[in-house]
């Protein structure tokens, strides 16, 4: 999948934005000094600099929609979610919660564009012939998404997207604990429906 941005010259204002960066919980770890470099330069109309965020945090928004969302749907809405996260920079008021709020417009872009969080296998017959060859792996990401939505994207962050646990805390901004929490609870309610559902 190609994640290559192309921002726009403008900044125009993208209200529902400011919502998104409400929603970024006060008791959170902060992201790295260099994320706020970056997003300090950005604001300065650095399109390298948010090039740069983009390929920080494309993973964890990747993995965010893909909790929500078949694969193609993850995928178109990718672009979706940093060009308002370009478009609405200004109205972050934490630079160093930078992660989370990203993680917030990803969120409220999945339901912007009407996601249903219940897909099912049903829906593996509309997917590409070259994504259809791994069956099992969508039929895992199918069943992942019936998790609460904390699990499931702690779990696609690890398990699709390959993050470890200390790059899920720093891009999420969610402490390392909660962290482990959602990949332990996580991992064993996947396991529970998968044996329900009838695998080994």
């Amino acid at each position: 999948m190609s994640r290559s941005p192309r921002w726009p010259a403008s900044t125009t204002e993208a209200p529902e934005l400011s919502a998104a960066a409400r929603e970024v919980a006060s008791g959170r770890a902060a992201s790295s000094p260099a994320d706020t470099q970056l997003v300090e330069r950005a604001l300065d109309g650095d399109q390298r600099a948010f090039t740069a965020l983009y390929e920080r945090f494309a993973p964890m928004v990747h993995a965010i929609l893909l909790a929500r969302a078949g694969p193609r749907d993850a995928d178109d809405s990718m672009q979706d979610v940093f060009l308002a996260a370009w478009r609405g920079l200004h109205s972050l008021r934490t630079h160093e919660h930078v992660g989370a709020w990203l993680a917030a417009i990803a969120r409220r872009q999945a339901t912007r564009a009407g996601v249903c969080k219940a897909a099912t296998t049903e829906a593996l017959v509309e997917e590409p012939v070259a994504r259809r060859e791994d069956r099992t792996g969508l039929e895992i990401l199918a069943t992942l998404r019936q998790l609460p939505e904390s699990y499931a994207e702690t779990l696609s962050m690890r398990l699709v997207e390959g993050m470890t646990g200390p790059e899920i805390a720093a891009a999420t901004g969610l402490t390392h604990g909660s962290v482990r929490v959602n990949l332990t609870r996580g991992m064993k309610l996947l396991k529970e429906r998968l044996r329900r559902e009838g695998w080994p």
